[in-house]
């Protein structure tokens, strides 16, 4: 996948939407390109969540309870996995598996530390599209809690 491919994924994606390009750049070109074959585990439930992965090929299903029993939590290409591991350190809350052959950029927070410290107006940019997804999900909660 060439670099600007990886670029117009990450863009694609709120979070990255208006973050300043050359960061987008950097981020994209530093990425670790991870294969997996069917069956292949991610990461597992509790494990430390050192960063995220964007799926770029084939799909990653989550096992939240761990047990196998199918999901309805299915990633496909262009789907952020982790994306608040790029920031903080938390648990993964369910095993991801590859459902089939497939390929992940892995992010990790480090790198996405090294990016923002390199590019501050991007650290602004990333930081106004956190606030809106959170004053989102506090919207989308409200209207379910009046319902």
């Amino acid at each position: 996948m060439r670099l600007d491919d990886v670029i117009d994924l990450l863009r694609a994606l709120p979070l990255f939407r208006n973050v300043d390009p050359e960061a987008l750049r950097l981020l994209a070109f530093s990425a670790v390109r991870r294969q997996l074959r069917a069956g292949d585990i991610l990461f597992r439930r509790g494990d430390a969540a050192e960063g995220g992965y964007l799926v770029i090929s084939g799909e990653i299903v989550l096992d939240q309870g761990d047990n196998g029993a199918p999901s309805s939590l299915v990633f496909g290409p262009g789907t952020l996995i982790g994306q608040m591991a790029l920031f903080t350190l938390l648990q993964r809350p369910a095993t991801a598996i590859a459902r089939d052959a497939s390929a992940v950029l892995v992010f990790t927070r480090e790198l996405m530390l090294k990016v923002l410290d390199a590019h501050p107006r991007a650290a602004v940019q990333l930081k106004e599209a956190l606030a809106r997804e959170v004053r989102d999900f506090a919207d989308r909660t409200r209207r379910a809690a009046s319902n």
